[in-house]
């Protein structure tokens, strides 16, 4: 075979700094344990994109042809795979904290302020108001959301916002960390709270999902599609008579999406996109908008604290962001760091599980103006 004929002869500098980028990807995946199951794939499928030739990410007329790119084009941006995500994800999560400290929808609520304020900046640096609310809701760390709204405003953007969504949340104990010390003091951050939340009924599990899903879709309708699979997954979790279904769709069932994700979404960012000043300040934007939602809800933490009778650590704010449950494990390590006795998960969980239905009412409301 000629040298001309294959893929050394259209390599560019372009695609040996996207090797680079992958073989970070994988790196922190393998050896630093940060969130393999989604930056393996995503480095892989990156790896994958960014071999000419190879055929697996490519468009013949607006059509895609090569493997990934049907699947991305078809599962993802078809808007197929990220509510299927939403289902195993209520399969795999207790919505017991939020019940029993109703409070922390607050902090869930306040967590959303990166998402806004970074579609006004935006929106200054020249993006239409549909890119900007796509851009903007990469602050709730939330890549099945990002993915969702930005397939149906900025098709365009969606490879750049779901490798920044998807990125951030699994760089959440990197980013989040700096910006909580830089908000609290160490004795703020060794504010002891029982352990020990209120006994949660059966009963109160069941309706919880029910009345939920019937409340906030009537107020915003169009985010019945991730509500409404978020809330059916946490019902089958909790009924008691379809552990077997829960069981397929947080374990099987989610692993064989996340593999679908991960991989066609790395591919998505071929050299030629990545490497472009606009994809680069999505990037940037997207630190911006994670970090705001750790400091706003970092500082409503402060402020409940200051004003409730029982002590509240502020730090459990910061984890209104839809990271589940990786922010509440950065704000136990934290926890335990400044007083050992601290043991914050179960706080924590509560704003993290308000800030997943947070950042789906912001895509809900963004698709109600625009969509």
């Amino acid at each position: 075979m000629d040298l001309f004929e294959t893929g050394f002869a259209s390599l560019y500098w372009g695609h040996l700094v996207m090797w680079l980028v992958a073989f970070g990807f994988i790196y922190l995946g393998i050896a630093r344990k940060m969130e393999p199951l989604l930056l393996v794939p995503i480095g892989f499928g990156m790896l994958l994109a960014n071999l000419p030739l190879g055929g697996l990410f490519e468009y013949v007329d607006g059509m895609p042809e090569g493997l990934l790119a049907k699947i991305f084009t078809y599962l993802i941006a078809g808007e197929i795979v990220p509510p299927l995500i939403f289902l195993g994800l209520g399969a795999m999560t207790d919505f017991g904290p939020l019940i029993a400290n109703p409070k922390t929808l607050l902090l869930g609520a306040a967590a959303q302020f990166g998402v806004y304020f970074v579609l006004f900046i935006a929106l200054l640096f020249g993006f239409d108001i549909a890119e900007a609310c796509a851009i903007g809701i990469i602050g709730g760390a939330d890549g099945p959301t990002s993915i969702y709204l930005s397939a149906k405003l900025a098709p365009h953007l969606l490879g750049p916002i779901a490798v920044a969504a998807y990125s951030y949340m699994a760089l959440v104990p990197i980013i989040q960390p700096p910006v909580i010390r830089a908000l609290t003091t160490k004795k703020e951050r060794a504010i002891y709270m029982e352990p020990q939340l209120r006994e949660v009924s059966t009963l109160e599990r069941i309706l919880f999902p029910m009345i939920g899903a019937m409340v906030i879709i009537l107020l915003v309708p169009k985010s019945a599609p991730l509500i409404g699979m978020f809330m059916f997954g946490n019902l089958l979790l909790v009924s008691g008579v379809t552990d077997r279904l829960a069981k397929t769709a947080g374990d099987a069932f989610m692993d064989i999406l996340t593999i679908i994700l991960g991989i066609s979404v790395g591919a998505s960012m071929p050299a030629i996109l990545f490497l472009k000043p606009e994809t680069l300040f999505i990037f940037f934007l997207g630190v911006v908008a994670f970090a705001g939602s750790t400091a706003a809800g970092t500082l409503l933490g402060k402020l409940m604290n200051a004003i409730s009778k029982e002590p509240i650590n502020p730090m459990i704010g910061a984890a209104g962001v839809s990271a589940v449950p990786m922010s509440a494990r950065v704000v136990q390590k934290l926890g335990q760091e400044a007083n050992p006795r601290n043991f914050l998960l179960m706080h924590a969980m509560g704003p993290n599980i308000a800030g997943v239905i947070g950042t789906a009412v912001a895509a809900g409301v963004f698709l109600g103006m625009l969509g």
